[in-house]
């Protein structure tokens, strides 16, 4: 699997960027895949016809976008680039609007890429690693703390990772839960991971599996899932698949996915010795 400063060299890094719109922003995330190798301008396209098509569910977080499409022949090999933009932009989204930053995923396949999206998941979920990227001042102050080289401070009050679990199963036999996005490639393995990190923290991850995959095959795989969490966007495109279909705003937030999770197995007002959420 790809590390995370293999996938995102600091050529593929730019700051205080200039965007008239979301195209432009995306654009410009595509432009430093091209320059960088690891795709054509032709997927560069496929990535604002994505957002066209399917809407601004790839805003996965307050001030985020996630930039990719489908694996095609536009995609040379998989990498990412980084655009911080010097004004935000609205791309649309009912909650998360406006964006400051634009994350591109040029991806070969679905799963070369997994453990970079699980690294890059845990860095934006922690508050003082998204701040310390928020403020880089170059991109090799940025490509350091992505790469794991500077650490940021803990920030006053931020807890450990390392929840007990309570003990509690999601009910007998293994639960299956969905993460849905437009592609299966992208967002919806943003989100699984954060939900996975939940479940860790839960004492569950035993008991439900975590699936991402995109919304045609989502509709196939209803019925063998216990639930669905994915964007509001791609909720009104699924539909009624017979199973319960959460929205979750932000992709990042272990708090707001745990409250989903919550709701879901009506365990509100539960302790499940979390702890480590914000």
């Amino acid at each position: 699997m790809a590390e995370l400063s293999d996938l995102l060299p600091v050529e593929a890094v730019r700051l205080d960027v200039r965007a008239a719109g979301w195209r432009d922003a995306v654009r410009a995330a595509g432009d430093l895949m091209v320059a960088t190798g690891a795709s054509t301008e032709a997927y560069t396209t496929e990535m604002i016809d994505n957002v066209a098509e399917n809407g601004p569910y790839i805003v996965v977080a307050p001030g985020f976008a996630f930039a990719h499409a489908r694996p095609s022949p536009a995609v040379l090999r998989t990498g990412m680039a980084w655009v911080r933009l010097d004004g935000p932009v609205e791309f649309g989204h009912e909650t998360n609007d406006p964006v400051e930053l634009v994350v591109g995923l040029a991806a070969k396949d679905a799963s070369e890429h997994t453990a970079a999206m699980a690294a890059l998941a845990r860095l934006l979920a922690d508050p003082a690693t998204a701040a310390a990227l928020r403020e880089a001042p170059t991109p090799q102050a940025l490509h350091a703390v992505l790469s794991g080289t500077a650490r940021p401070a803990k920030t006053h009050g931020q807890h450990g990772q390392h929840g007990r679990g309570s003990g509690r199963s999601a009910g007998h036999g293994m639960h299956k839960i969905l993460t849905v996005c437009g592609n299966g490639v992208g967002t919806s393995l943003f989100l699984k991971n954060t939900l996975e990190q939940v479940l860790d923290r839960w004492g569950w991850s035993p008991y439900v599996t975590v699936e991402a995959t995109d919304t045609i095959s989502a509709k196939g795989k209803a019925s063998e899932a216990n639930a669905i969490l994915t964007s509001r966007e791609i909720a009104r495109t699924l539909g009624d698949v017979g199973v319960p279909v959460r929205v979750v705003e932000d992709f990042t937030s272990t708090g707001e996915v745990d409250g989903v999770l919550r709701d879901t197995y009506d365990l509100t007002g539960l302790d499940t010795d979390m702890g480590g959420s914000e």
